[in-house]
């Protein structure tokens, strides 16, 4: 099958925007081309839309990537995706690092990638589309989105809860921070922890398969968020240099944040946890920056891989 697939134009692409339907439309395509893939459904969005994790290696050690839980910042989706499809590429070629930049089978024999490309399906589509006439939730989100029909600065569900002010993890302090009380577009981090069936499937996974590292896909900044509240273990800082080395990004020691996946996730695991804010600029990002923001992002994810 790799052979055949060689000089193929990639199957992840970005044209105008990126919904839902694109990503599940691509994901089909790569699950037809590349054996290496194996889809699994960890939960479904408020709307029931399918939130699904792409996996690739047969390793002992589980590592996990997600991205689009920010709904306008959806370009997070399809370069995760890409990273994915290049290395179902690389497995079946048995392309190593030295060709294509990406781990090779070894790596991936040792380890687990679980990569959840979309966290919040139904907001990457009310951000780039905005309401459509059967939209349930149609009149809320006209309020909550304080009158305006335009919902491209929309980064929250399609309940408006912010899906990374929902994690256990300083929950009550970053509400009181944000002092937002009620749905909206961004900061409400909703009636209690994990009240979101977005987050709930995420919080879900980590807890079933208990991941050595995990990291999250934001945009912008060009920055790695690598600590929460000294709660990280030792190597969290060396690492987050390196993939800093090999992206020109910035390492960032945080303060003054609770409740994001990544804070979850130190808190309640004590393993390396990251936020990676890709690219730069103003969300969300146009869609002509996709390979740019590529090129940096997949040595960096690389390089996270490798651990």
């Amino acid at each position: 099958m790799a052979s055949a697939n060689r000089g193929q134009r990639p199957v992840v692409r970005v044209h105008e925007g990126y919904r839902y339907e694109d990503g599940i439309e691509q994901i089909g395509r790569l699950m037809a081309r590349y054996d290496a893939l194996r889809r699994v459904e960890i939960g479904t969005s408020v709307l029931g839309k399918s939130i699904a994790a792409l996996v690739i290696g047969n390793g002992p050690e589980h590592i996990h990537v997600n991205a689009a839980v920010h709904a306008n910042e959806w370009i997070t989706a399809p370069l995760l995706l890409r990273f994915m499809e290049e290395l179902a590429a690389g497995q079946e070629s048995g392309a190593g690092p030295e060709s294509s930049g990406c781990p090779g089978r070894e790596l991936l024999d040792r380890l687990t990638l679980w990569a959840v490309p979309m966290a919040n399906p139904d907001g990457m589509n009310l951000s780039q589309d905005g309401l459509w006439p059967a939209c349930p939730y149609r009149e809320q989100l006209l309020v909550w989105n304080g009158g305006s029909d335009n919902f491209s600065g929309w980064k929250a569900n399609i309940r408006g809860v912010d899906l990374n002010d929902q994690f256990p993890a300083g929950w009550e302090e970053e509400r009181a921070r944000r002092g937002s009380d009620g749905p909206a577009s961004q900061d409400y981090g909703g009636s209690e922890p994990l009240c979101e069936p977005e987050a709930a499937a995420l919080a879900g996974l980590t807890r079933r398969l208990r991941f050595s590292r995990v990291a999250s896909l934001h945009t912008q900044g060009r920055e790695i968020y690598w600590n929460y509240r000294e709660l990280e273990p030792a190597c969290s800082e060396a690492l987050a240099n390196r993939l800093a080395s090999v992206s020109g990004y910035k390492a960032v020691k945080l303060t003054g944040s609770d409740a994001g996946y990544k804070d979850w996730f130190i808190s309640e695991f004590r393993r390396p946890g990251f936020t990676i804010e890709a690219g730069e600029g103003v969300n969300p990002l146009p869609a002509g920056q996709f390979e740019t923001i590529y090129a940096e992002i997949k040595p960096l994810l690389t390089e996270f891989i490798r651990g």
